[in-house]
């Protein structure tokens, strides 16, 4: 069976979620939280205050960190599919809306910009962990999310168990997406 893997992404961490079939009638097959820090989960505030150089190697290497964990997580993942006779065929990152960053000197002298930061890190690692993987990804932005795809995605909580938060939620909404359009 065809599916796609869905991610949210959080500070050092993803709901990720592997859906199959369709808009009208999805099925998810397997769901799960993702590691993906293995230090400080907020690398942006860790490195706010020291100087520009030390910040910038603290910020390289948890972004390094983050992008190889979220390899490892999402290698699990395929794996396990493929060993009940799954195929992963695309996958999904939920975005919020933020616009782009400015550079990291910029980025170290805003509270708010740090915060926009670490959520970036963390959806650039799993988008590049499925693009190493070859996988296609779509990047959705959680706004745009489409209420009746929600709507057709909530009663499979009540199947499924917890947890069937809005995390799961949003990440299945992006995984069905993805798995339309490959």
């Amino acid at each position: 069976m065809k599916m796609a893997l869905g991610f949210r992404a959080h500070s050092g961490w993803a709901a990720m979620v592997a859906a199959a079939g369709s808009i009208a009638a999805p099925r998810v097959l397997d769901r799960r939280r993702v590691i993906i820090a293995d230090g400080t989960r907020q690398p942006f505030h860790a490195a706010e205050g020291l100087p520009f150089p030390d910040a910038e190697a603290l910020i390289r290497k948890a972004t390094e960190s983050a992008q190889g964990l979220a390899y490892e997580a999402l290698e699990a993942a395929v794996k396990s599919l493929q060993r009940q006779g799954h195929e992963v065929v695309a996958s999904a990152v939920l975005m919020n809306s933020a616009r782009p960053l400015p550079g990291l000197e910029a980025v170290l002298r805003s509270h708010a910009l740090i915060h926009t930061a670490e959520g970036a890190l963390f959806r650039e690692a799993l988008i590049h962990a499925a693009r190493r993987h070859g996988l296609p990804v779509v990047c959705p932005r959680e706004k745009e999310l489409d209420d009746g795809l929600l709507a057709a995605i909530a009663p499979l909580g009540m199947h499924l168990g917890p947890p069937w938060t809005q995390d799961q939620k949003y990440a299945a909404a992006g995984a069905l997406m993805a798995l339309s359009g490959s």
